[in-house]
């Protein structure tokens, strides 16, 4: 991957883009955490800026949870299109379609300091709580772009199951429904679980048109790892 601060990327690319907690030290630390890092991947692709209380005025319209847009902020105008993202404890993996200009390095920029500021004030810390700027790399090939499907929602919370990623592959109906109903990974809008307001599907709704065929791939794809996984010991 190469590293980028605000360079520009074609509108209509496809990106893996990925950041990792400054000096490999977690992101979260508790559930509360990782549902401010959702609310953040939602509020902040928007094309203006948020109120600097905006937190505060979500309350009054109810669960902020619920990804309620107010009406009082006018239009929500999204800059980026998030395809797909998985949280692990010290990284952030998304897949994400530029759609204006400059989107995804002003949506990168707006979440990860409104993050930090966030783990700051809650934790009496200071500093950046990321290291560095995002990486990223362009996604051209309909294969590539299947397989990182896999490794973004599937292959990396497969990592956090008990065991590791080989007890996951071999145990895979309760590992794929651990993830799909774990608010890590977006592995459940493609599932079939549910429909996160974050994610909007695109492409990878047009190469998976049914919660089986991804499922099915996915299976596919663990089990190759698995041979591989086990070849390394034989």
């Amino acid at each position: 991957m190469n590293t980028m601060a605000r360079q520009a990327f074609s509108v209509d690319s496809y990106l893996h883009v990925y950041n990792r907690g400054a000096k490999k030290l977690p992101i979260y630390r508790e559930i509360n955490d990782l549902h401010q890092l959702l609310l953040n991947l939602y509020y902040f692709n928007h094309a203006d800026r948020m109120p600097d209380n905006w937190r505060r005025e979500l309350k009054k319209f109810g669960n902020p949870q619920h990804f309620q847009w107010p009406d009082a902020w006018g239009e929500r105008n999204p800059i980026v299109s998030i395809l797909a993202f998985s949280i692990m404890p010290n990284h952030l993996h998304l897949i994400i379609k530029e759609i204006i200009e400059g989107g995804t390095s002003k949506f990168m920029h707006r979440v990860s300091m409104a993050y930090s500021k966030f783990i700051n004030e809650k934790y009496d810390e200071s500093g950046s709580l990321f290291q560095g700027t995002f990486k990223s790399r362009t996604i051209e090939e309909d294969s590539d772009f299947r397989n990182l499907a896999m490794y973004v929602m599937v292959k990396n919370p497969f990592e956090l199951y008990p065991g590791g990623l080989q007890r996951a592959i071999e145990n895979f109906d309760d590992a794929y429904g651990e993830v799909a109903n774990n608010p890590l990974s977006s592995l459940g809008t493609y599932a079939g679980e549910y429909n996160s307001p974050i994610i909007t599907k695109d492409l990878i709704g047009e190469l998976f048109d049914t919660p089986e065929s991804f499922r099915e791939f996915a299976q596919e794809t663990m089990l190759y790892r698995l041979d591989q996984l086990t070849s390394e010991f034989s």
